[in-house]
Order: C-alpha cells, then sequence, then structure tokens
C-alpha cells in the first residue's frame, strides 16, 4: 500500500502569500497618514516636559534658565548663561511654526520657579493651533489646543 502525503500546491500557496500581500500594503499605506499628528501630538509632549524640566532645575540649582525659540531654525533650546552651551537643545519638524504672542520667543524661569514674563506663544502645525501660556506667578503654564 503506497500512502499519499497530503500538502499544499504551489499555486495555492501563491495565493495565500498574495492576498497577505496585499492585505499587508493596504495597513502601511493607510497608517502612513498618522504620522503628522505623531509628530505634533510628540512636540507638544516634549515641550511641556521641557519646559518642566527647566524649571525644575532652575529651582534646585538656584539658577535663572533661559528659554529661547528659533523658528527660523526649527529649534529651542533652554541655557543657564549665554556663555555657557545649552542644556537642552530640541529640534522640531519644519511642519512646525511657532510665533510669538503677547510673549517673545525668550524667556526666562527664575531660582524660585517663577517666570520674568508672561504671556502667550502661538504654534501652529498643519492640523490644528495651539496656545503656550505662561501665566504669572508660580511660572505655571499651559499648552491648550485653539
Amino acid at each position: 500500500m503506497k500512502s499519499r502525503q497530503k500538502g499544499f500546491t504551489l499555486i495555492e500557496s501563491l495565493v495565500v502569500l498574495s492576498i497577505f500581500m496585499i492585505i499587508s500594503s493596504v495597513t502601511v499605506f493607510s497608517l502612513k497618514p498618522q504620522q503628522p499628528m505623531i509628530e505634533e501630538e510628540a512636540f507638544i509632549t516634549q515641550l511641556k516636559a521641557d519646559l518642566y524640566y527647566a524649571q525644575n532645575y532652575a529651582i534646585s540649582h538656584q539658577h535663572e534658565v533661559s528659554v529661547v525659540f528659533m523658528p527660523s531654525q526649527y529649534k529651542y533650546y533652554m541655557f543657564l548663561q549665554s556663555e555657557l552651551p545649552p542644556f537642552i537643545v530640541r529640534n522640531y519638524s519644519t511642519n512646525i511654526y511657532v510665533d510669538e504672542g503677547s510673549l517673545p520667543l525668550y524667556f526666562k524661569f527664575l531660582s524660585d520657579g517663577n517666570v520674568n514674563k508672561f504671556g502667550t506663544i502661538y504654534i501652529q502645525t498643519n492640523r490644528k493651533n495651539y496656545k503656550l501660556t505662561v501665566l504669572i506667578g508660580k511660572g505655571r503654564f499651559y499648552v491648550a489646543e485653539q
């Protein structure tokens, strides 16, 4: 008695692989538009974390910490003194635009955690507009979607 092995033919395997490739490619192309949204959420989250860090650094080291936005270079940085290198330098996407409102693109966290200036900085992306508001007293700030 001869036993026959059961298995898939080459055609059946190719059909299954082609269906898998079509489904995979559709998934990849549908995820692509999410990147700008992720990019701007990452920027806002990172900006808030850096501002909290700069404020805590000013309090713990009893030094003024300057925060400077450079929209033409798509970066912001934080430093103690102008002759020292910055301790935070962040580059951000060219799809994000930072513009001064009532607050210039330069302010300081004082050694007690307060700010030397208060007001609003506008952040514009391709999808949404945000407003960074630095409040008077205690150096509180928040970023809100407009």
